[in-house]
């Protein structure tokens, strides 16, 4: 009978801890954030245009093809120049980096086997990144929520604890 009670408690208490979650999560930035790169194949030594939406603050692009550049807050584009020795052929991931969040995107250069239509060696790549959601362990933490969060699953617990005492004690046990 025992095992029932503590089983109920834990069951309660997950249950409270389950419906915290979507409250967390509800205040999500809708607009997300989201990058590009155009053209997505190029030659050495052409310009690309980096594009990333989405972001509060300033941007930081990396690529083992091009220096890093960061487009400034409040803007939404900015140019690289590819290198003039890039591997024909290859494929750079470019990453965009918005404090926590960050997005890759494939940039292929030229004159390799991946310009065949015949054999393509990777599908064309959408407009946008993924919508991701909040990113890292940190992004949208509010302490509010934290311990509105922390009160209810206090409560849950010390609700679920007080109910099987108190049936323990009518019982006479």
């Amino acid at each position: 009978m025992r095992a029932i009670r503590v089983a109920s408690a834990a069951l309660l208490g997950v249950s409270a801890l389950a419906m915290t979650a979507p409250a967390a999560q509800a205040q999500g930035d809708n607009s997300g954030f989201w990058a590009t790169v155009r053209p997505t194949t190029v030659e050495p030594g052409e310009h690309v245009r980096l594009r990333a939406t989405g972001c509060e603050q300033s941007v930081t692009v990396s690529s083992g093809v091009f220096d890093t550049v960061t487009i400034p807050r409040r803007r939404t584009t900015a140019w690289a120049r590819v290198d003039r020795d890039a591997r024909r052929g290859a494929v750079y991931e470019v990453s965009f980096y918005c404090g926590t969040f960050w997005q890759s995107v494939d940039l292929t250069i030229a004159g390799g086997r991946s310009d065949r239509p015949d054999r393509p060696d990777r599908p064309e790549h959408p407009e946008h990144g993924v919508r991701a959601g909040e990113g890292g362990t940190l992004a949208g933490l509010d302490l509010k929520e934290i311990g509105l969060g922390a009160a209810l699953i206090t409560a849950a617990l010390g609700t679920a604890y007080h109910l099987s005492r108190r049936r323990t004690d009518e019982d006479g046990s």
